[in-house]
């Protein structure tokens, strides 16, 4: 039996985080990951450039039960720390758009930062080790595929269900449930949409829109992607996470943002223009042809009334998207619901119930939004517990 001040369960970001800040302070640190590879998640995220933060971030821009749960660890470590560190090694990043920062070159430098930091304090890392057995008497043992292993403190940062192919399960949720600890029912969040009247959809597959997409009230503005199957982009994304239900709801996409299409129709009512034509000016041909064959009546503009042009500016303004259903975990960047944040410590992210068990991460009732707030949780809620653990 191998014994350790700390094991951390999971090698992605939050494990990672927490690992180097517990070998920081000189405890005999072990990180275990079931798959052959380290942070994965890191690896194809933004493109392979990895969005690693967002300048912008707050409490505000997450999603769980306890909104107040997530502004002691976001103030312990902020994004500002975590740039610092990117800096201090040398690594080129800039900004997107909306606060997003990524790598100049390749998600591999944020690995290869972080395997750095492990080995600079003693963090040992084994990976294709898969826990068999694990409980809690004096201090936790673990059981593995390979070895034993006893520790004092144990921290799970093992990830949601988002992204199975890539070593995504529910072990969290399990050892939650072992310890009677309570999970917030969870359900894939950041994902594409599945609609109703699916072959209108296809048809306008692969054309990009700048919207405002509104569901209840929340909104987003960003653009709104067709697909075969719905919805993407990086609003239905963002959107996604806040439908309750999404095998039976409805969404509101404003196509139009920068003018009024109510008011350029009554500059232009005695054009004699037919409707499809004219408003080929103001969105892309495709979109057009599908969307006046499905709802309108093609006249001229002089030819319509008042009233029914009134309606036409409305249904582009106020798109109604009758939504039933998601892409599922397979396409989900991430879980919503998680391990129930009454249950831990907001400064220490450990457990209430159980002393020395900690949980970080994607595994809790914490949910970003898409732009590098959910691996600003990830360091974080990885510092808080590594700082103490």
């Amino acid at each position: 039996m191998k014994k350790y001040d700390v094991i951390v369960i999971g090698a992605g970001a939050a494990g990672l985080m927490a690992a180097i800040e517990a070998g920081k302070r000189g405890r005999n640190t072990l990180i275990l990951e079931s798959t052959s590879k380290i942070a994965e998640k890191i690896r194809i995220s933004g493109g392979g450039r990895c969005n690693f933060t967002n300048i912008n971030a707050t409490s505000a821009n997450y999603i769980s039960k306890n909104p107040h749960f997530i502004k002691s660890a976001l103030s312990r470590y902020t994004q500002h720390d975590f740039i610092k560190l990117v800096e201090d090694y040398k690594i080129n990043y800039h900004e997107k758009t909306l606060g997003q920062l990524f790598c100049d070159q390749s998600s591999s430098q944020i690995i290869d930062m972080l395997i750095k930091e492990c080995n600079k304090y003693n963090v040992t890392i084994l990976l294709n080790n898969k826990i068999t057995k694990l409980f809690k008497e004096k201090y936790f043992q673990i059981e593995s595929n390979r070895e034993i292993f006893q520790s004092e403190s144990l921290v799970i940062a093992t990830g949601g269900l988002s992204i199975p192919k890539m070593g995504a399960s529910d072990f969290g949720y399990t050892v939650a449930a072992k310890f009677a600890i309570n999970i917030i029912p969870t359900k894939p969040a950041l994902v594409p949409l599945l609609t109703e009247d699916r072959e209108f959809y296809a048809s306008l597959s692969g054309i990009s829109l700048n919207s405002i997409i509104t569901h209840e009230k929340t909104s987003f503005k960003e653009n709104l992607l067709f697909t075969h199957k719905g919805l993407s982009g990086p609003a239905i994304l963002q959107i996604s996470s806040y439908i309750k239900n999404p095998e039976q709801s409805n969404i509101y996409a404003n196509l139009m943002l920068t003018q009024d299409l109510n008011k350029i129709f009554k500059e232009h009512k005695h054009d004699k223009t037919t409707i499809n034509n004219f408003l080929k000016n103001y969105f892309p041909n495709r979109f057009v042809d599908s969307w006046c064959q499905k709802n309108i009546e093609i006249k001229r503009l002089v030819d319509y009334k008042p009233k029914e042009l009134e309606s036409i500016a409305e249904s582009l303004h106020n798109f109604n998207i009758k939504i039933n259903g998601t892409e599922g975990y397979n396409k989900a960047e991430v879980t919503v619901g998680g391990i129930d944040t009454n249950e831990l410590s907001s400064k220490t992210m450990e457990c209430k119930k159980v002393p020395g068990l900690y949980f970080i991460g994607e595994v809790v009732d914490v949910t970003g939004w898409l732009g590098g707030y959910n691996f600003q949780w990830a360091w974080s809620s990885g510092y808080s517990a590594g700082i103490v653990a």
